[in-house]
């Protein structure tokens, strides 16, 4: 008598083979990309969150603007123990306000941010738990209205959120920069610059996002 794989391994399966068909995808396409990809093996992007955690995870994005990783990190724990909650919820950051969280660390700015997505959730302005299906664009453009949000930050949540593989973000310094390190320009690449770099890719530009990223980390190139 067979046994039924439980539903989560189910879509786990399926999380894999949609992030293989990208990779073969990719394969063959660039020989500088070819080399990052058995430089550094299978893109590591995650597979798409939970609806209860697509707040926490732009909250927890805008703590991390502009800062390094270890002080973001500090800053945001100290909200989430603010907040008394694994998961961050909407409501509860609305209930504590303005100074627990500048208590926390957070900036002005970042406060005012986390508060108006806080409402534009809650008010219903912003539908996280339906915002999957839409597409790229689109929920871009529900997402940047936020005080505090740009184009950047709601790529990020498609990409480490809802697990888009095809997300360019053009305006992020380590993917221009990863670019121009592992193709050997003697420039890194503009934004308007990257737009067209990045056409051969469509399909699959966030995980040679990721490619970039490690090649920035660690100032290779993929040139012989």
């Amino acid at each position: 008598m067979s046994v039924s794989a439980h539903p989560y391994d189910q879509h786990m399966a399926r999380q894999r083979a949609v992030l293989l068909d990208a990779h073969t995808h990719l394969d063959g396409r660039d020989p500088v990309l070819d080399l990052l990809m058995a430089t550094h093996g299978p893109a590591r992007l995650p597979s798409p969150a939970p609806s209860n955690r697509r707040f926490h995870d732009l909250a927890e994005s805008i703590a991390y603007q502009q800062l390094n990783g270890t002080a973001a990190a500090t800053i945001w724990g100290r909200v989430r123990a603010a907040a008394g909650e694994e998961i961050v919820t909407p409501q509860r950051l609305l209930d504590l306000g303005t100074d627990p969280l500048r208590a926390a660390g957070l900036s002005g700015s970042k406060t005012r941010s986390m508060l108006d997505l806080s409402q534009h959730v809650v008010s219903g302005q912003i539908t996280l738990d339906r915002i999957g299906r839409l597409a790229d664009e689109e929920v871009i453009a529900q997402l940047v209205p936020v005080w505090g949000i740009g184009r950047w930050t709601a790529q990020m949540f498609l990409m480490f959120t809802l697990g888009r593989l095809d997300v360019w973000p053009v305006g992020d310094y380590g993917v221009r920069a990863g670019y121009g390190k592992a193709w050997g320009l003697a420039e890194m690449p503009k934004e308007k610059e990257m737009e067209a770099l990045g056409l051969p890719f469509e399909g699959a530009r966030s995980l040679v996002a990721w490619y970039c990223w490690r090649a920035a980390d660690s100032g290779e190139s993929g040139r012989s």
